[in-house]
């Protein structure tokens, strides 16, 4: 913790890389790990129910998992969402660039923030463009319709769709100008999402993590835990 803190306060261009396990101490439960939810049985994987495919095929089926799994409506910003939100304030923090799509870092405060799968706050009529909220794709029964009688789509990337090229674009840009990195709950697993670290070029790259990565032996500092607790304990 004592080199953490030495690195943030020599810093003044940190970008955070987030993943999954950023969340869970907001009582999401991360994908990939043993109680997540990839590891919970299902007639059907949900990669298959979080893809493009299934959306359009299965698509009442699609929003029955998607209300019951991927709405985390009551969730709150923890301790790393508000740690995160007081670097930007503070000017320490370029940008927060996150696999996630729960908004809560923008609910914790943090202005510049690339959402590489998009947000389940963001939800638009396949039809005329019409934007619904979150609370309102919860609220519908079976497949949400728009006024004008299309389907509301979720503005998150699913299985085969592609990430949106103005977010990639300000993401790589904001790590290739950083002078730290902190990578964040994350497997490092997802691509192209991952590779995206690979742009780094400062002086500075930081791991926290609750269990080793492939990352871990490049990196000038690891931390072994949980993402809260860890940064919680900064002084800005």
């Amino acid at each position: 913790m004592k080199t953490l803190q030495e690195i943030i306060d020599e810093s003044s261009k940190i970008v955070f890389f987030g993943g999954a396990g950023v969340s869970t101490e907001s009582g999401i439960p991360d994908f990939r790990s043993e109680d997540g939810l990839y590891r919970q049985k299902y007639t059907v994987s949900p990669e298959t129910m979080l893809s493009r495919g299934w959306f359009f095929s299965h698509t009442e089926e699609f929003f029955t998992f998607y209300r019951e799994k991927m709405l985390p409506l009551e969730a709150k910003p923890n301790a790393a969402h508000k740690k995160l939100a007081e670097l930007e304030e503070k000017g320490k923090l370029l940008a927060v660039v996150t696999q996630n799509i729960d908004g809560l870092h923008q609910k914790a405060g943090s202005k510049n923030v690339f959402e590489l799968h998009g947000s389940i706050h963001r939800n638009h009529c396949l039809s005329c463009g019409k934007s619904y909220t979150a609370e309102e794709i919860a609220a519908s029964v079976g497949v949400p319709k728009c006024s004008c009688g299309g389907i509301i789509k979720p503005d998150v990337v699913l299985y085969g769709e592609r990430l949106d090229e103005d977010t990639v674009s300000g993401a790589v840009r904001s790590i290739a100008s950083a002078d730290t990195l902190i990578v964040a709950g994350t497997s490092l697993t997802v691509y192209p999402a991952a590779s995206y670290v690979g742009f780094f070029r400062g002086k500075h790259l930081v791991l926290i993590n609750r269990s080793t990565t492939l990352l871990d032996r490049k990196c000038e500092l690891v931390l072994h835990g949980k993402v809260g607790e860890i940064l919680s304990e900064i002084k800005v």
